[in-house]
């Protein structure tokens, strides 16, 4: 006998199998119909993987190991790219915090230095101004002084005008 013959009257026996559940559906009963459907659709996938080992011995190892690769190649992916991400994240994290840290606390500090001694400068040229505008300014004992001058050369011409 031809295996491939054996093979396709052996499809066509479970699909007539197949056919009598759906028959049976509909003339018996639901829950008789769909238990025998269910019983050949069972048997009917142990005959496909009998068929696909006899054909293709090496085909069950194949399909295992292809579906462990994929297992192993997705969950090492997955871990990876979490381990990298994290440490990434937390390296870059520190040094740019350390970065910034540096900058920000460099440039504030160069500007209220920069900024503390403009105001000094302005603060003590208003001092020299003031200070100058204090020394030209007479003292109370030349104030007084001139003022009795002023006085006693008042009382001389008021005496001359006599």
């Amino acid at each position: 006998m031809n295996p491939n013959r054996v093979d396709f009257f052996v499809d066509l026996a479970y699909g007539v199998v197949i056919l009598l559940s759906v028959a049976l559906i509909l003339l018996v009963g639901t829950g008789v119909g769909v238990a025998f459907g269910i019983g050949t659709l069972v048997s009917y996938a142990i005959h496909v993987v009998w068929k696909m080992a006899r054909f293709d011995p090496e085909w069950m190892s194949r399909e295992v190991t292809e579906k462990v690769e994929e297992t192993l190649t997705e969950e090492v992916t997955e871990e990876v790219t979490e381990s990298v991400e994290q440490t990434v994240t937390e390296e870059v994290t520190e040094e740019v915090t350390e970065k910034v840290e540096q900058t920000v606390t460099e440039e504030v500090t160069e500007n209220v230095e920069r900024t503390i001694s403009d105001e000094m400068n302005d603060i003590i040229e208003q001092l020299e101004q003031v200070n100058q505008r204090v020394d030209r300014r007479p003292r109370t004992d030349e104030i007084d002084d001139m003022q009795r001058e002023l006085t006693t050369e008042d009382d001389d011409t008021d005496e001359a005008k006599r």
